[in-house]
Order: C-alpha cells, then sequence, then structure tokens
C-alpha cells in the first residue's frame, strides 16, 4: 500500500506492507487525513511523543471505513464510516484502538469528518474537564485561529461562555474569529492585549485561558487571568521557556494545568473518546461544531499540503484525500 513515510532523504510516498489487525485493533481503509503542525514538524525528522523519526508512517488524523477488526475489537463492525486519531495516518490502511474511533455522522462527508477528531478530543479535554468551564464564565483561547483553537471557542459557546476571546497575530484571521464564537479579537504581539481583556471583564479578568502559545505570553496571561482562575496550556507555540512571574502565579493564585496526548495510555485516551460522545457528539451531529476546511489536496500531492501549511496563510483544516 501507499503511505507517506519519512526516511532518510526526508519524508515521500513508498510503498509498505499493509498492516494486520492485532487485539483491540481496527484496520480503516483511510479515505482522508487531516494535516496537524505536529505533522509538520515529523516530516523534517522531529520526534512527537515516541513517535517520529527514520521510517516512520507519518499522520495523525483520518477518517475512512472499517476494512478488518482484531480479534478484540468492539463497537465497531467492517463497512462502518468513522474518524480517528492514531498514528500512522497518511497511507491507504491506517490501524486505530477501538476506543478511539468515532462513527462519522451520516451528513458528514469523509472531508470533513478528518478534520475533526483531534480538534474534539484536544479540546473538550482542555476546556470542559480540566478547563471546568461553567456557565457564564469568561474564556481566552490563544492561538485561537488553528483548528483546534476555532474548536476550543466554539465549544466554549457551546457550553454558556458568557465572553470568549480569541487570539490571533494574523489580521485576516483574527478579522474571522468571530465566525467561530470570539465576541472579542486580540492581537497577542500587541503589548496592550492585556489590557483589552481587562477592559472587556470589568477589570478581573478571564476565569479560563485555553493556551496554546505560552512561551512569550505566559506573564501576561496571569495577569490577564482572574483570581482563582485557570490556564490550561495545551501547546508551545511560542517556546518551550520562558521568564515566568510566580509571585503573580500565587498572588492571584491560578491553577496552571499542562495537558497532552503524548504521555496518556490508551485507557486514558479513551476515556476522552467517550467523554466528546456523552457531552458534545449531538452537537457534531448537528453540524454545530464543524471547522472550516481550507483546502484539500490528492495523496500524491501530499508535499504541496504540507508546503501549504508551512507558508502559515491558512485558516482551518488542510485535507488530504486518498
Amino acid at each position: 500500500m501507499k503511505a507517506y513515510v519519512y526516511g532518510a532523504q526526508g519524508a515521500a510516498i513508498t510503498d509498505i506492507a499493509k498492516p494486520t489487525p492485532k487485539g483491540t485493533q481496527v484496520l480503516v481503509r483511510v479515505r482522508a487525513c487531516g494535516l496537524n503542525r505536529a505533522d509538520l514538524g515529523m516530516t523534517k525528522g522531529h520526534v512527537h511523543g515516541a513517535a517520529g523519526g527514520v521510517g516512520t508512517v507519518l499522520g495523525m488524523e483520518w477518517a475512512g471505513e472499517v476494512a478488518e477488526l482484531g480479534p478484540d475489537a468492539r463497537g465497531v463492525k467492517i463497512g462502518d464510516k468513522v474518524m480517528g486519531s492514531g498514528s500512522a495516518a497518511f497511507a491507504e490502511y491506517t490501524l486505530a484502538d477501538h476506543g478511539r474511533l468515532f462513527h462519522a455522522p451520516s451528513n458528514m462527508n469523509f472531508d470533513e469528518a478528518a478534520t475533526l477528531p483531534i480538534a474534539l478530543t484536544t479540546m473538550h479535554n482542555a476546556v470542559v474537564t480540566n478547563g471546568a468551564l461553567q456557565p457564564g464564565q469568561r474564556v481566552l483561547v490563544q492561538g485561537a485561529s488553528s483548528g483546534v483553537g476555532l474548536m476550543a471557542m466554539q465549544i466554549a459557546k457551546l457550553k454558556g461562555a458568557s465572553l470568549v476571546v480569541g487570539s490571533s497575530t494574523d489580521a485576516m484571521r483574527r478579522g474571522r474569529l468571530k465566525e467561530f464564537g470570539a465576541d472579542l479579537a486580540i492581537d497577542s504581539s500587541d503589548p496592550a492585549w492585556v489590557d483589552q481583556v481587562l477592559q472587556a471583564t470589568n477589570s478581573e479578568g478571564v476565569d479560563l485561558i485555553i493556551d496554546q502559545v505560552s512561551g512569550k505570553v505566559a506573564n501576561q496571561n496571569l495577569a490577564a487571568t482572574k483570581v482563582l482562575g485557570r490556564i490550561v496550556n495545551v501547546g508551545r507555540l511560542g517556546g518551550t521557556h520562558a521568564d515566568f512571574n510566580f509571585d503573580l502565579h500565587a498572588a492571584r493564585r491560578i491553577t496552571y494545568v499542562g495537558v497532552t496526548f503524548r504521555t496518556r495510555s490508551i485507557e486514558e485516551i479513551r476515556t476522552i473518546f467517550d467523554e466528546v460522545k456523552k457531552d458534545i457528539w449531538g452537537a457534531v451531529a448537528q453540524r454545530t461544531l464543524r471547522l472550516p476546511i481550507d483546502r484539500v489536496f490528492a495523496f500524491d500531492d501530499i508535499g504541496a499540503a504540507f508546503a501549504h501549511m508551512e507558508a502559515n496563510k491558512h485558516l482551518g483544516k488542510i485535507v488530504v484525500t486518498l
């Protein structure tokens, strides 16, 4: 089968053996894949958690049809239209744990379905489970114009946030954040953004920050969060290390939580998928929660798809079809 593999000369489409499902695994005939920032790093040889390096089949997110079941797989049958996340997605066939799948709604095509699994699971876990968002509270999403950022704002609105603030350093993307739930769009590279947030919150600050930037905005985040507020760190687009004002953190008594899928067990991931199904799946099926598709590329043009991502001018998801 064809697969997009990182090799000694870089990432390229290669012929490899079709995998066989074991245990609770499901073999999926992939029809569409969503590109993610971590994929871009892995095309350059970077590792993501335990994945990466020479010989790695790239890709983390896909939609397709169940082709074969492992002996212990439950909850799906051959022919089911599914979407999910895991490793080795950029291939004609991929393996997934049976608990890391969603049944794709009948009113959703493969391209649309491939945009959702990572955004839904990451941001439900960040906003609802770890962020403990309550109706009427105020939320700031740093890095809001990414696919997961757009989903974070939508989930916050769905769960009753009274004010949603989204940040983007790109003027075009910032201008479109209100389409996806932002009441206020800010430029986190502008030193005045904290004052804008405080002005919008009666000088109190927001209850919750979903932070995909960290690094350079870490101390500003502390100043923009209310006393007894929460910050959930889901990324490091602003760098892995930075100055941190521990006194301000303590004075405002802020709960600071770090989350990632990279160190989670399969049992933890299954629980996250179950929580999405129980809590917000109705909104997915009704198309209330959705992501825009920026461009669709054929699998043979996957290199061009990554070049488009690296240019960093897109809004929404980049999809590759097989």
